[in-house]
């Protein structure tokens, strides 16, 4: 079988289309390499869905956290405190168990009980924990002369916020937040781990290459194949990431770097 028709066969197996078998024997490192990179549909699928959704909610927690109003102060700092506070891992078990007895007792949270969905619920919140705590440093260290300046061009409310303080706190928090997204894409390899299915045999990345490195008693090549998958991943991260940061900066003086210049002294 060549390259390319192991591509077609199971370049999306993780989606259920293509090949149903799992190669048994004699594995090459194409279907290695192809497998995994199936698996890699899912880990980009629950980063993405993850970050964007926790985004919004970790704008909100770090306002709710930021108020003076204890009814809604502590209800943040308890959600940050708890998600913050335990391992992801245990989130995640824990998670699973919750959602089973839902399941048990309303037939509608079946889905939860699935990876693609719960260990979503499970990511998006833990996510908007540790962002909600990043921005609501960043919403401190906001200039009190920016508000002030606001104020005085008669600026107020949900539109102050809206122009001025909500930009100034992600200019400030997106470098953290940064660390955070690549964090988030690289803690959906628990997944594997946790009581989350995977069903028909169709999985994570983390789930192909353990999967070869049990039947092969190899480790050394499907994980540094699984490695080099979430390099290139982080690269694209932080290359989206500093993309959006020039934007949100794009007003502000860009330092140059300076160009070697020889001396005249030197030259003789």
């Amino acid at each position: 079988m060549s390259c390319w028709q192991t591509i077609a066969d199971y370049g999306l197996r993780s989606l259920g289309i293509g090949e149903r078998l799992l190669p048994r024997s004699d594995f090459t490192l194409c279907e290695q390499v192809t497998l995994i990179g199936s698996g890699m549909i899912w880990n980009v699928y629950l980063g993405v869905v993850a970050l964007v959704a926790g985004f919004a909610l970790a704008t909100l927690v770090a306002v709710g956290k930021a108020q003076a109003n204890p009814f809604l102060r502590k209800p943040a700092e308890w959600f940050i405190f708890l998600f913050r506070g335990s391992p992801l891992f245990i989130q995640f078990f824990f998670g699973y168990f919750l959602f089973l007895s839902l399941k048990q007792a309303v037939p509608t949270f079946d889905v939860l009980s699935s990876a693609w969905a719960g260990a979503l619920v499970v990511l998006f919140f833990n996510t908007a924990a540790y962002s909600g705590e990043i921005f609501h440093g960043a919403l401190q260290s906001v200039p009190k002369g920016d508000q002030e300046a606001a104020e005085a061009y008669g600026i107020t409310g949900w539109r102050k916020f809206r122009r001025i303080t909500w930009p100034t706190m992600l200019r400030l928090a997106w470098p953290a937040y940064t660390n955070e997204a690549i964090f988030l894409f690289h803690a959906t390899t628990l997944v594997f781990f946790t009581g989350f299915p995977a069903v028909q045999q169709r999985g994570d990345a983390l789930y192909y290459a353990s999967y070869f490195a049990d039947k092969t008693f190899n480790p050394f090549v499907p994980y540094p194949i699984l490695a080099g998958y979430f390099i290139v991943l982080t690269l694209c991260i932080i290359g989206i990431m500093g993309a959006i940061n020039r934007r949100l900066n794009r007003h502000l003086p860009q330092a140059r770097p300076r160009r070697p210049r020889l001396l005249p002294q030197i030259i003789r």
